[in-house]
């Protein structure tokens, strides 16, 4: 779902940059106001994240999905902070491995941490508020995670649809078509993270719990990564179909492009070195964005 340089233009750019800013800074206000996940937690889920969304599988007609965790996020940090690691990984994908453009960085936050997150999160705690029960939290959770990865296409296809690319009633009824059964793996695999990693204030606390998402991290991204799917995601096969797939040298180029490293020749090699550099670099930032927030609050509570 991430949108490259090339297929967005115009005023859609600066709009989503604008809602996508304003959305984050309320998120950032929000978390420091709130109970906070610990540093090492944030961290650690956030790099998760990152190594999760590099696992594309096979859906239909040669076309592949892969796990936003929007609601994961939401589940395991609570909104804001999930709104904030999102928004995290999806930025890390555009500067460090040009995975989703630069220009359309708004776009990509808005559809991907605002909605996906913010908008997941808030349908899952109301969900799960209406279903009292561990089956009633486990089904909001999946409910969410699909409604989420939906919304966020649906979201896609207005924002083509504005900028001209393609007739409004083809992108979305095709881009939900291929999102409402990637949706279905985005729902197993959120609700399978979150039987796996407690998410209890508690357990927040409790650093031994870091040893799951962090071994999995780093698995996914350094020996598990180079076996994705290699189909088009569901973006790239709408874009495809309609042929408003333009390919053009993106505005800014990272220094791992398309999840490589450019002096290692050998791919499966190179593409799980790119993810394991991936899950060290959104750890150190994840770190230090929760301290940085952590100043903010104390800060605040002196003033």
């Amino acid at each position: 779902m991430h949108i490259p340089d090339s297929m967005l233009h115009g005023s859609v750019c600066p709009i989503t940059a604008v809602v996508s800013t304003v959305g984050i800074a309320a998120a950032a206000y929000c978390a420091v106001k709130s109970d906070k996940p610990s540093t090492t937690r944030f961290a650690v889920i956030t790099a998760l994240i990152f190594a999760a969304q590099m696992m594309n599988f096979p859906i239909m007609n040669g076309t592949s999905g892969h796990l936003v965790g929007g609601v994961l996020a939401a589940s395991l940090l609570g909104i804001p902070f999930g709104v904030l690691s999102i928004a995290l990984v999806v930025t890390i994908q555009s500067l460090f491995f040009s995975d989703g453009g630069v220009t359309v960085l708004g776009a990509n936050i808005l559809n991907m941490a605002i909605i996906g997150a913010g908008l997941g999160g808030m349908l899952r705690s109301k969900l799960a508020d209406k279903w009292q029960s561990p089956t009633g939290e486990i089904l909001a959770t999946a409910v969410a995670a699909w409604a989420s990865v939906v919304i966020a296409s649906f979201a896609v296809g207005v924002q083509l649809a504005i900028d001209g690319q393609i007739v409004f009633t083809q992108v979305i009824s095709t881009m939900l078509g291929a999102h409402i059964l990637i949706g279905i793996g985005e729902a197993v695999i959120t609700v399978g993270a979150c039987v796996l990693i407690p998410a209890s204030t508690a357990a927040n606390k409790m650093e031994g719990h870091i040893a799951i998402p962090a071994t999995a991290a780093v698995t996914i991204a350094l020996l598990l990564s180079p076996f994705a799917s290699g189909y088009p995601d569901g973006l790239e096969w709408v874009a495809a179909k309609y042929q408003f797939l333009h390919e053009s040298a993106p505005a800014f180029v990272g220094p791992l492009p398309d999840y490589s490293v450019p002096f290692i020749s050998n791919d499966m090699l190179s593409t799980g070195v790119s993810g394991l550099l991936g899950v060290i670099i959104s750890f150190a930032l994840a770190w230090a964005l929760h301290r940085s927030l952590d100043l903010l609050g104390a800060k605040s509570q002196i003033h």
